[in-house]
């Protein structure tokens, strides 16, 4: 779209150019009858197709921003994978009170899910909100596992790892039911470690 708008203006700016005596001669040849074009007509056809030309090449140029912010490049994919790296790397959740703390991570669906938003978020104001896929590739255990990266338009891939420890365990006191019936729950704390590099995995 953007290319087409620039080769009109280009033809538009080529038609204001040609001389008003190779007008009147072509249409002299076509209809010799015809009356005589003034040069103030030729004047505010050339103010018009300039206009015209300069109307086209906005266009063109807009055309091309809205392109490009549609469509990720390598530096904003490149800055978005470097800042969900270092905002996941030792960010840690809690666990299932009935988990004793081996449970394995649901690196297939939630993780997948959250990696892919924490970059998108990460791609600043020119990156488009969306576009970015995180599969997992290579083997996966329940504490281990490699992301291959890519986003619509970036020529880059990029490989984050993860591996996710059971580093702790939070207890709390709560009242299930009754007044003055206390009991502890027990919820495991896991640590995540993230990595990335360019390349595939």
């Amino acid at each position: 779209m953007a290319a087409t708008s620039f080769i009109l203006s280009a033809l538009l700016v080529a038609m204001a150019c040609v001389k008003a005596s190779r007008v009147r001669a072509w249409r002299t040849s076509i209809n010799p009858s015809a009356s005589e074009v003034s040069d103030s007509s030729f004047a505010v056809a050339r103010v018009l197709l300039l206009a015209m030309a300069a109307l086209g090449v906005y266009t063109g140029f807009h055309n091309l921003a809205v392109a490009d912010n549609g469509t990720w490049s390598d530096d904003e994919l490149t800055s978005a994978v470097q800042g969900a790296t270092q905002e996941l790397n030792g960010s840690f959740e809690y666990g299932d009170p009935y988990d004793d703390g081996t449970a394995p991570a649901d690196f297939d669906g939630e993780f997948a899910t959250k990696l892919e938003d924490e970059i998108t978020e990460h791609g600043g104001g020119d990156a488009p909100g969306y576009g970015v896929d995180a599969s997992l590739t290579g083997p996966t255990t329940g504490t281990e596992a490699s992301y291959r990266v890519t986003a619509s338009g970036a020529g880059k891939t990029f490989c984050m790892h993860v591996t996710r420890k059971h580093t702790d365990d939070d207890a709390d006191t709560v009242a299930p039911g009754l007044p003055g019936d206390k009991a502890q729950v027990t919820m495991p704390v896991y640590t995540y470690g993230v990595s990335s590099r360019v390349g595939e995995c």
